[in-house]
């Protein structure tokens, strides 16, 4: 590992096109899993000028069964009604009333369909065949000591700009700003730590008039207090070079300035490029989907592993085949920085009984992820969140104490 170095992790606003299209995504499926907690789901949104479409395969009887509904296509009365309103509300709520792109005006399509009966043939539990996962891959969890949430310090601030200036937005403090926007944030390491932040850029759409003038004045000044509160002080310093709004004016944006889809910001869903990613999205599926449920799982593991204090920096790797039920691999590297061996991280894995051996079901039933709780993890990343009742359950670190004696 190199000591010294710069380092950069970008993060997108909630009104961002393709964080617009996961959160619509998420939130059918917690509409659907508030219907039906074994309910499967695979959602995905597009979302450009004017228009929103989704589309997808579902399993979940009290909204859609093909057999039970066939004077509707398969869907209960009203359910196509619901889920448009869903949909519209969750625009909404972003905050979208533009000419270009408006939750009330919008066109909506929904082209969910039934689940293909060979996905559920592997993963139904049958006889003595335990549930199989939803599909092959492989799937990373990551955790550093650089902040108190255990993340990468350059994704952790590049998320907090956005969602102060989102909270600001929605309360009114900031009524110049508008849904969409981008940060980034680069900060220099030495001996692995950071010490300095050299580089800020934040583009926010905004309301007419703030590109020029006193009122760019003000928006840039208004970026800069932010800045101020999400980065520490003494990583701050005159020699941080800023880029607010580069391009110049940022009227026109969101899926009216740029189409959205699910799942085009897995990097900023998850460590920010500080560690691999299997390539699965998260939004849009339901926890049968490994691409989800075993990502989390592998955060929780890695998390755990830092806050026990077993190594400063932790990656896990886990990887599944399609109907099949045990993990094909467990891979943890503590980078140089564990206080054991990984293979003896790997070994007390193992021994945990209440992990249910890493299967698709262990791990949705020792996590409860069977749950309407995925709307709010469509923006503003995945992981580095704080649990708080069912939410964020793989942020725990209550698997601390388990570690720690498996390894006795």
């Amino acid at each position: 590992m190199r000591s010294n170095y710069l380092f950069t992790s970008e993060s997108v606003s909630e009104g961002h096109p393709d964080k617009v299209a996961d959160q619509i995504s998420d939130s059918i499926v917690d509409l659907f899993l508030s219907k039906d907690p074994e309910a499967r789901v695979a959602c995905e949104t597009l979302v450009t000028t004017q228009r929103i479409v989704i589309g997808g395969e579902i399993r979940c009887r009290p909204v859609f069964d093909e057999e039970k509904f066939q004077d509707t296509h398969g869907w209960a009365p009203g359910a196509r009604d619901e889920i448009e309103q869903v949909v519209r509300n969750k625009v909404r709520e972003i905050g979208y009333e533009q000419d270009g792109f408006h939750w009330q005006t919008a066109s909506f399509e929904n082209h969910l369909h039934g689940q293909s009966a060979h996905i559920a043939q592997g993963v139904d539990a049958s006889g003595n065949k335990d549930e199989g996962a939803g599909d092959q891959g492989i799937m990373f969890g990551f955790a550093v000591d650089e902040t108190p949430e255990l993340m990468p310090a350059t994704l952790y601030y590049s998320h907090q700009i956005l969602e102060r200036m989102a909270a600001d937005r929605h309360s009114g403090a900031a009524p110049f700003l508008e849904p969409d926007a981008k940060s980034q944030v680069t900060l220099r390491y030495e001996n692995g730590k950071p010490v300095a932040a050299t580089a800020i850029v934040v583009s926010t759409q905004h309301g007419k008039g703030y590109d020029e003038g006193e009122k760019e004045a003000e928006l840039h000044d208004y970026v800069k207090r932010v800045v101020a509160q999400v980065i520490p002080a003494e990583l701050l310093s005159n020699d941080t070079v800023y880029h607010i709004n580069p391009t110049g004016s940022f009227e026109i944006g969101g899926p009216d300035g740029d189409a959205g889809l699910t799942g085009r910001k897995i990097i900023v869903d998850t460590y920010g490029g500080a560690a691999p990613h299997g390539g699965g999205a998260f939004s849009g599926k339901d926890p049968t989907k490994v691409d989800r449920s075993a990502a989390y799982a592998a955060r929780y593991l890695a998390k755990n592993i830092v806050a026990a204090g077993l190594a400063r920096r932790c990656t896990i790797q886990l990887a599944y085949a399609i109907g099949v039920s045990a993990p094909l691999s467990l891979y943890v590297d503590t980078h140089g920085t564990g206080t054991v061996g990984d293979d003896a991280i790997e070994a007390a894995i193992d021994r945990i009984d209440k992990l249910g051996g890493l299967t698709p079901r262990g791990i949705r039933t020792h996590l409860q992820l069977n749950k309407p709780i995925y709307g709010k993890t469509a923006a503003y990343g995945h992981f580095g969140r704080q649990p708080e009742g069912d939410l964020f359950p793989w942020e725990k670190v209550d698997l601390v104490d388990d570690l720690k004696a498996a390894l006795a």
